[in-house]
């Protein structure tokens, strides 16, 4: 970018410090989803993003998103969000619905039976999380932290198109399931 005041600066180089950081965290960036992923799938026969699905669901006003917004929400393009809610359809845990205010596009809708396949999925996921993330968080300031990987992730290319993440509800099986 020309106009870019950084971009005639010269570059300065990472400290070791900074290296063994930006190192650990890209590793951690794709070791982690796959474990977590691997633990879905071993216990609850559910992929990440199906349990994504449903939790964002979970979670909107009435059990229901316009397809474009929960994969946004979901970090998925709306074709592979399609192909996600197609799967979880045949299972009955969403139903695809009009949205009320228009009759454009496409809506999905949690079912009773999604949201039960959820909480009983809740259990395995949060053991998960616990031990592949949490656990290692120990004596880190956790608000920090999250305030730094919201700033990570604001600071993209592809964070325009991202909603805000609101701060979640307490972590409880019968309120909000993450």
């Amino acid at each position: 970018m020309p106009d870019d005041p950084e971009a005639h600066e010269a570059p300065q180089p990472l400290t070791a410090e900074e290296e063994a950081f930006l190192r650990a965290f890209g590793r951690a960036m794709l070791t982690v989803p796959r474990a977590l992923e691997a633990d879905l799938l071993r216990q609850q026969g559910m992929s990440q993003s199906e349990y994504s699905a449903l939790m964002h669901l979970s979670e909107a006003p009435d059990r229901r998103l316009r397809m474009s917004d929960l994969a946004s929400a979901s970090a998925l393009s709306l074709s592979g969000m399609t192909r996600v809610v197609n799967r979880l359809e045949r299972e009955g845990w969403v139903q695809r619905v009009r949205p009320p205010s228009d009759g454009r596009g496409w809506e999905a809708r949690l079912t009773d039976t999604g949201l039960d396949r959820l909480r009983q999925a809740w259990p395995s996921h949060l053991v998960s999380v616990r031990r592949h993330v949490i656990d290692h968080l120990r004596g880190l300031h956790l608000p920090a932290f999250t305030s730094a990987l919201q700033r990570f992730a604001a600071d993209t290319s592809c964070a325009e198109d991202q909603p805000k993440c609101p701060t979640p509800p307490a972590c409880e099986p019968d309120s909000a399931i993450r």
